[in-house]
């Protein structure tokens, strides 16, 4: 007997049973295995705590290059196709596209033209206000928008100390959204959505990443074994740098335990004789350079003064 074909509105799926069912269609979810989330939940949460530390030092770097007030926030990090993310962005936009050597892939440092003409009112010697329209810049603003753009780039490549000669270099910049083609439509972008307050005017604008720039950045955030697992380290017996052989150490010997009055001092006369106690004058501390290191015996060897050293100083 041949089984019912599934209505319009129905799925036949095969669940984890190995058992073919049917189900609703809208209870069935599409899944794009090239789009699929390639930043595990901790994964994503590390990566949001280190921007968290950039976002707070940018604040700082850009209030004291534009002599304003000025706050950030990042309001969210997230994943999305790179087809998704460039389709709903504004035309005007002023997208800059820069890379960060040696990492592979373009990122692109998105800020709405409202934004950056702000920044360029303030460095030109304005007041900073917010144009109330946005509009293409002009070549000179492009220009001086750039010394606010490496400055960003430049503060996020500081945040990742793990890896050594990590700068930025800006590519070219785009107005319109429809001719940018730095990845594929299916590429996982992150995306970066940060929050700028420049004398209660408030504009987002988005830093965004593609997978080939993060993947090498993940290794560096994945967390180190447990200490206890793993062996610490034998310690190498240390060697003697013969450079230091011929180097003069000055060596010092004193005593202690004799007391005296400042009043007792200043009556003092050439002949008179200071009472050592014997336990005292048994023992002296031998210095060198300055350092105690070694308690020792005073006598005589060969008819000159001598030490010997009895025991070490302890740290």
């Amino acid at each position: 007997m041949e089984a019912t074909p599934p209505s319009a509105d129905e799925i036949v799926v095969l669940t984890s049973r190995g058992v073919r069912e049917r189900r609703a269609a809208s209870a069935v979810k599409s899944h794009n295995f090239r789009h699929s989330g390639f930043l595990a939940a901790s994964e994503l949460r590390r990566i949001r705590q280190r921007h968290e530390q950039f976002v707070r030092s940018l604040a700082a770097r850009l209030a004291i290059f534009l002599r304003l007030e000025f706050s950030l926030q990042l309001t969210k990090v997230h994943i999305e196709s790179y087809q998704k993310f460039i389709e709903p962005l504004s035309n005007p936009s002023y997208i800059t596209l820069f890379k960060t050597e040696p990492l592979k892939g373009a990122g692109l440092l998105v800020i709405p033209p409202r934004l950056s003409l702000t920044l360029v009112d303030r460095l030109l010697g304005g007041p900073g206000q917010m144009p109330p329209d946005n509009r293409d810049l002009t070549d000179i603003e492009v220009a001086i928008s750039d010394q606010s753009a490496m400055l960003i780039l430049s503060e996020w490549c500081n945040h990742w100390p793990e890896m050594r000669d990590l700068h930025a270099t800006i590519l070219g910049h785009e107005n319109n959204s429809k001719f940018l083609q730095t990845s594929p439509p299916d590429t996982s972008m992150l995306i970066l959505t940060i929050t700028a307050t420049i004398s209660e005017q408030t504009e987002t604008f988005q830093i965004v990443f593609p997978y080939a720039t993060l993947e090498p950045l993940m290794r560096l955030l994945n967390p180190e074994l447990n200490a206890a697992e793993v062996p610490a380290p034998r310690p190498g017996k240390p060697r003697w740098n013969a450079g230091f052989d011929e180097v003069q150490v000055p060596l010092t010997v004193e005593w202690h335990g004799l007391k005296m009055s400042a009043g007792d001092i200043t009556r003092l006369q050439p002949g008179d004789v200071l009472g050592l106690d014997p336990a005292c004058a048994a023992q002296v501390l031998v210095r060198f350079g300055n350092i105690p290191k070694f308690f020792g015996r005073p006598g005589t060897s060969d008819a000159k003064w001598a030490v010997q050293l009895t025991a070490p100083v302890a740290p």
